[in-house]
């Protein structure tokens, strides 16, 4: 069905191609972007920038009011306080809290709610719910709405299209649905929207991911890949996530075999990958963030079983307490019970530099040093809030104040690089991401090196003949993306979300 001449919407439009560019870009297609947080308000930035006219729909007021006097409510990315302010002071961005109202206005509707998982694992769909609702009140013919939520295979098919018919009382072929991923990473919103990875676009029908195709491609400056549907779109999101979480798990697993072989795996593992078919990403403490711990979960409760999926999720899950069963076991090395121990965790966001907590492996961590009776500190040089966790949060400054038997790197935040070790004494050191290269003069124990250090069994006199590492190029950023740096140089893997 082919909609009203007068309808300025991109979906079965009766203008050509490069007038619907036009229309588009010279802001007579109206956009509304549903979800103003950490990825949401990026987004409504860079379509602002491009079309001139967005209305921007978040259900907290706080957010809609700050946006609407031109603040910034989401910190930590470069550039985006700036391009709000220009915005709105310019005025193609607005904001409202109410999403009907958006709809309304709007033809393109962009969906990038939270999706994130219930007490049972399952994901919870309800913002996409809510939306899709509220899209569906405001939907005309010729509208076009992209979810960009990562959500589990089928949730465009079976969820979102349902609800939006059924609220807008339009037949399916009306208005366009296309599933079009966010691939965007904390700390780098921005330059990720505008083009540092291909775009995917996955339609409901043919015009679909052809409008699709066309909006993205005025906000990316890389391709725009289209891809035969909105499932399989879905698809490719969820198994970036799987695929980063399996290898990380790979490596947790090869980390362990440090001690029995008395080898440096990181060490192997860099000189592995050299080999072209050969990827293997970093081993660590944990894995955290808004994406690798909670994607499993969106395909793990479907009739077909996924017996590594669910295998690599439990392996990085205990990680958190295979790290503090590796903290006990360096005190137990030098006398210290940890009853009696005072440890200090370095890191208390799960990502260097970002300040987010979400699924942090620190929290576990915490809780079960502090369940076997040892005084837990936390340092962390970027973190605003350390909600609930099992710890006394200390200022960088006073890091050796507690005198602490042990001190546990979790996230390499730069800071942590001039660290005041010589006001630490008898402390062990273990390094759960290779930030220090057992450089602090202490006894440590490095996931995935073994014990370096005084004391160390991978020291010079346990191997004569080696140099503890040959890896040591870039170390302070590594995390648990699999971010690697050595003697081939980095890699260009994304960070976690």
């Amino acid at each position: 069905m082919t909609q009203d001449p007068g309808s300025t919407g991109l979906y079965d439009a009766r203008i050509e191609p490069t007038d619907q560019r036009d229309a588009f870009t010279g802001g007579d297609v109206p956009v509304a972007v549903y979800g103003l947080g950490k990825m949401g308000l990026p987004i409504a930035a860079v379509f602002a920038e491009v079309t001139g006219t967005v209305i921007g729909a978040d259900v907290d007021e706080r957010v809609v009011d700050r946006i609407n006097a031109g603040e910034c409510p989401v910190s930590g990315e470069p550039g985006l306080a700036d391009a709000v302010t220009t915005a709105v002071d310019e005025g193609s961005l607005r904001a409202t809290a109410a999403p009907a109202e958006a709809a309304s206005e709007a033809e393109i509707h962009v969906v990038i709610v939270p999706t994130l998982l219930d007490e049972d694992d399952h994901p919870d769909l309800a913002a996409v719910e809510a939306v899709a609702e509220a899209i569906g009140s405001g939907l005309d013919p010729g509208d076009a709405v992209f979810v960009e939520s990562t959500v589990p295979p089928g949730t465009c098919r079976d969820l979102v299209d349902p609800l939006l018919a059924e609220a807008s009382g339009l037949a399916t072929d009306t208005y366009g649905l296309a599933f079009c991923p966010e691939r965007t990473a904390s700390g780098q919103a921005l330059e990720d929207i505008r083009g540092s990875y291909p775009k995917i676009v996955g339609g409901r029908d043919d015009e679909s991911t052809r409008v699709a195709h066309l909006v993205y491609d005025e906000l990316t400056h890389n391709r725009v890949i289209p891809v035969s549907d909105p499932s399989t779109a879905e698809c490719v999101k969820v198994f970036e996530g799987l695929y980063r979480d399996v290898n990380i798990a790979l490596a947790n697993e090869l980390a362990g075999l440090a001690d029995e072989h008395a080898v440096d795996v990181r060490e192997a593992i860099t000189a592995a990958n050299t080999q072209p078919f050969c990827d293997i990403h970093d081993p660590g403490p944990g894995v955290g963030g808004h994406c690798i711990p909670y994607y499993p979960h969106f395909v793990l409760h479907g009739e077909t079983p996924l017996p590594l999926v669910s295998l690599a999720r439990e392996i990085n899950d205990a990680m958190p307490i295979r790290t503090a069963d590796r903290i006990e076991t360096e005190l137990d090395r030098v006398g210290v019970a940890v009853a009696d121990a005072t440890v200090v965790l370095l890191g208390i966001t799960y990502r260097p530099g970002i300040d987010e907590t979400r699924a942090s492996p620190t929290y576990p961590m915490a809780a079960a040093l502090t369940d076997r009776g040892a005084d837990v500190y936390a340092v962390d040089p970027v973190c605003s809030d350390a909600g609930a966790l099992d710890a006394t949060v200390l200022p960088i400054d006073r890091f050796a104040d507690v005198d602490p038997d042990a001190v546990a790197l979790v996230t390499g935040h730069d800071a942590f690089a001039d660290l005041p070790w010589e006001a630490v004494d008898d402390a062990v050191v273990i390094d759960g991401r290779d930030f220090f290269d057992g450089s602090v003069g202490l006894p440590t124990y490095t996931i995935g090196r073994g014990r370096t250090g005084p004391g160390g069994s991978l020291d010079s006199a346990a191997r004569p003949d080696a140099p503890a590492s040959t890896a040591t190029d870039d170390v302070t950023g590594r995390d648990d993306s699999g971010d690697r740096s050595g003697p081939v140089g980095p890699r260009e893997v994304p960070p976690d979300e």
